[in-house]
């Protein structure tokens, strides 16, 4: 996350700022690397190549775990700006492959070409695919990159339900942090705080 490789930089005086703002290079060059598929989207786990990173428990695709990449990319664009064409031009492609698969029902796996995944991981009891709200969120935090300021995403997510899924499965923990913490960013108030001047 190069946001916050960018605050410790700024703020940890350590003799380490050098290091710091090399890590959130390397972080951004990593996050190109890795969200380069035409449709932005990225492997749940992926080695530093950019290519998938094998499990015992799914085969690599988009899953729960990339949910958060747009919103990091996200905060790194608004908080720092150091790499804002590829952030505006990965947000047009994340939200139009989404927007693609319907605005309102675009699912939660996908391979990273945009296919639907052969294995489905689980979430609760149910293996099943759903239109999940800690995706709505996340991809409603990738507006922060559009500068044709398109708020259908914004809209959906303001709009989205608080409450268990149709097959009755709500996950107050994962969607409901991705939920808050677009809600934070998309107003604003996810900020750093400053230490106070000594």
């Amino acid at each position: 996350m190069p946001a916050f490789l960018e605050v410790w930089a700024t703020y940890a005086k350590d003799g380490h700022e050098p290091f710091y703002r090399a890590c959130a290079d390397t972080a951004r060059a990593f996050l190109h690397r890795a969200c380069a598929a035409p449709t932005g989207l990225n492997y749940d786990y992926t080695e530093f190549s950019g290519q998938p990173h094998a499990t015992t428990w799914a085969p690599p695709a988009f899953r729960y775990d990339s949910w958060r990449v747009p919103m990091n990319i996200a905060m790194d664009y608004v908080w720092f700006g150091k790499d804002k064409a590829w952030q505006e031009q990965y947000a047009r492609r994340f939200q139009g492959f989404l927007r693609g698969k319907g605005l309102n029902t675009f699912e939660d796996q996908f391979n990273v070409d945009g296919s639907r995944p052969d294995f489905i991981l689980p979430a609760g009891d149910v293996r099943k695919l759903r239109h999940s709200l800690g995706l709505v969120a996340t991809s409603a935090s990738a507006s922060l990159m559009r500068q044709d300021r398109d708020l259908a995403f914004v809209h959906a997510l303001w709009n989205a339900k608080l409450a268990p899924y149709e097959d009755g499965y709500f996950d107050p923990y994962y969607d409901g942090l991705l939920y808050l913490f677009s809600l934070l960013h998309l107003s604003g108030k996810y900020q750093a705080i400053k230490p106070a001047q000594q």
